[in-house]
């Protein structure tokens, strides 16, 4: 059995079985009353390059020290069998993300879901809901469109003071949205704002990821330049229909400019220490990938030159029902797992090649 007493940023990560860790596009969910924590993200065993699987459902994993994970199977499994599902492992399922709603009582899922190929215009919001953090979930809604917009990656937040729940996400590709939850968390109501208003691609920001500290509010968010790394910005604010002040890169010494060859997924307080980790997904390892990036980003700076964002309202669409093979290597992907500094207000990070809590 292998057994962690640091943390190695993108090295392969082993769960306690001696397996890769497959949880991609991941949160970290801390459990108070067990002092555990919770690592949950895509589960990318079974995909390969130019097949048809892009996810194998929810994966769990749980630690006591952040160091040493077991694997705790899918709480949120594939259904393989319906091509009309959204949990169809051809659809592209991303980003997941878990509330518990006190209201309710209910742990509330919103998952990305796209379809891929031709039809990749076509991109949504699933939302399920259980009595336990590990399931069974249940569809509350199988194709949502808040405020009837397409829906990129997202974040989602409860503030600790109201109670009220919101959603970050990404209008592709030209806008980010922050929209209030129903009491339920379930859906939105209505409300909501825009910032990093106009960016095209490879500046449209996606990958938002919220955190909070001494009152003040964060987003560390991403450059949309597909699965090849960029450079990350954090904004700060205090309202969040308000103004947001774009803080600039975030990364110290980020000679490459994409992140540390990485994006991050989620931001992860550790209870009872004034310690901040930011949690990154390294979709390209790979030495080269770095420089492959500067193309890739000026290639799409010239392809979006004329781009023309569509603002019209969108409907909620049945899904192609059409298995898609899919380009991206993901199942490679590793994990960067770096500590949060501070700059006055700003949020900083520096590479560590390994480092201990």
């Amino acid at each position: 059995m292998k057994t962690y007493d640091c943390i190695r940023p993108g090295r392969v990560w082993l769960d306690t079985a001696g397996k890769p860790i497959q949880a991609h596009g991941f949160s970290v969910f801390y459990n108070e009353e067990k002092k555990l924590y919770y690592w949950y993200g895509e589960n990318k065993e079974r995909t390969k390059k130019g097949g048809t699987i892009w996810h194998w459902g929810v994966r769990l994993y749980t630690s006591l020290d952040l160091y040493n994970w077991t694997d705790r199977g899918l709480i949120i499994p594939p259904e393989p069998e319906d091509l009309s599902s959204p949990l169809h492992p051809t659809y592209c399922m991303d980003r997941p993300h878990i509330l518990y709603c006190k209201s309710t009582g209910k742990y509330i899922a919103w998952l990305k879901i796209m379809a891929g190929g031709e039809h990749a215009d076509c991109q949504f919001m699933s939302v399920l809901q259980a009595d336990e953090f590990e399931g069974p979930y249940t569809f509350v809604h199988k194709i949502y469109k808040p405020l009837q917009m397409d829906t990129g990656d997202f974040a989602l937040h409860v503030d600790k003071e109201t109670g009220r729940g919101y959603i970050f996400f990404e209008r592709p590709h030209f806008q980010l949205i922050c929209a209030s939850l129903t009491e339920d968390f379930t859906g939105v109501t209505g409300e909501y704002s825009v910032h990093y208003d106009g960016l095209l691609p490879p500046y449209t920001r996606e990958a938002p990821v919220f955190f909070e500290r001494n009152g003040k509010k964060y987003l560390f968010t991403s450059g949309t330049s597909g699965y090849f790394p960029n450079a990350s910005r954090v904004c700060v604010f205090d309202d969040y229909h308000g103004e947001y002040k774009d803080l600039g890169d975030p990364c110290i010494g980020d000679k490459s400019h994409t992140t540390f060859n990485s994006q991050i997924t989620s931001v992860l307080k550790i209870p009872g220490k004034e310690l901040y980790v930011a949690c990154a997904d390294r979709w390209k390892p790979g030495w080269l990938v770095p420089k492959m990036s500067k193309q890739i980003i000026s290639g799409m700076e010239r392809h979006f030159m004329d781009y023309r964002p569509d603002e019209s309202p969108r409907t909620a669409q049945p899904l192609p029902e059409v298995e898609t093979r899919h380009k991206d290597n993901t199942w490679k992907s590793r994990y960067v797992w770096l500590p949060v500094e501070w700059q006055g207000e700003k949020p900083v990070i520096r590479w560590h090649e390994k480092w201990r809590l």
